[in-house]
């Protein structure tokens, strides 16, 4: 069995499809994780959707700031962007479906030795405490009650983890640092203000989450998305996997090996490219 992670699809349909075809992807063999960002910008977000959905247990998608995007609009917590493109979605007949299933996402995973996330994890968690983390705002999403969550999910602050947060503080930044983060302080303050800039950007006196000094998760291997102007990036402790489709990239999956240590970069050009805003 091999195990492919892929980076931000942003309802890029046709470049999943030549890429699942440049793999060799067997559902019945191979194992998919999605890092988060399954939908918006691109053409084809409602046909992106229901290709890993009939994929089954064959793939798992993270939950990207995207997708939370989508289910607040969903919800009118949000108003559409004027580049949102999840209309499709929004106006399907198995609407509902399709959100429910979106609910069910995971925000984090481990699998291969391998800690995956749409966007990062703050210097002072450990992997263990980041999987129970995000299974925190998994379990608010999946239950009865998450439109009323969605309603409390926006906002910067807290910027800072504390062990005592509790509520929608708790859960606010749970969500910000896991499909939000790429630069924040050595004390694990986040930064949300800088988008467009590669890791040598950062603003004074931040720096990128993976390079803060202490990091605890320093001897994981994290896999994450999120950031297309870092692009592919490729260490012994991180394998970085949004290489901006929508915007006119690739399209990128990793093969891991079991031990997640071997990675084979698989690469596919996206024909659409979304002018960013």
């Amino acid at each position: 069995m091999a195990l492919y992670l892929i980076g931000d699809v942003q309802g890029c349909d046709a470049a999943l499809g030549r890429l699942l075809d440049e793999l060799a992807f067997s559902p019945s063999r191979d194992r998919l994780v999605l890092l988060g960002d399954l939908v918006n910008r691109g053409p084809a977000s409602l046909a992106v959707l229901r290709r890993l959905i009939a994929l089954g247990g064959a793939a798992a998608c993270l939950l990207g700031n995207h997708d939370l995007h989508l289910l607040a609009v969903s919800q009118g917590v949000r108003k559409p962007h004027r580049n949102d493109t999840v209309a499709d979605i929004l106006q399907a007949p198995d609407r509902a479906a399709l959100l429910d299933w979106l609910r069910q996402c995971p925000m984090a995973l481990r699998e291969h030795g391998v800690l995956m996330v749409h966007a990062g994890v703050l210097p002072g968690w450990t992997a263990e405490q980041t999987l129970r983390l995000a299974a925190e705002v998994e379990t608010v999403l999946r239950g009865a009650d998450w439109a009323v969550f969605m309603h409390q999910m926006y906002g910067n602050q807290p910027d800072q983890w504390h062990d005592g947060l509790q509520g929608a503080a708790r859960l606010r930044v749970i969500v910000n640092a896991l499909t939000r983060l790429r630069f924040c302080s050595a004390d694990g303050r986040m930064e949300f203000a800088t988008k467009d800039r590669a890791a040598d950007g950062a603003p004074p006196g931040y720096l990128p989450w993976f390079d803060v000094p202490g990091r605890r998760t320093a001897h994981e291997v994290v896999a994450f998305g999120h950031w297309s102007t870092l692009g592919w990036l490729e260490r012994p402790d991180l394998i970085s996997l949004d290489t901006g489709c929508v915007w006119g990239g690739c399209l990128s999956a990793a093969r891991l090996s079991a031990d997640g240590l071997s990675r084979e970069l698989v690469q596919v050009r996206c024909e659409q490219a979304q002018a960013p805003g």
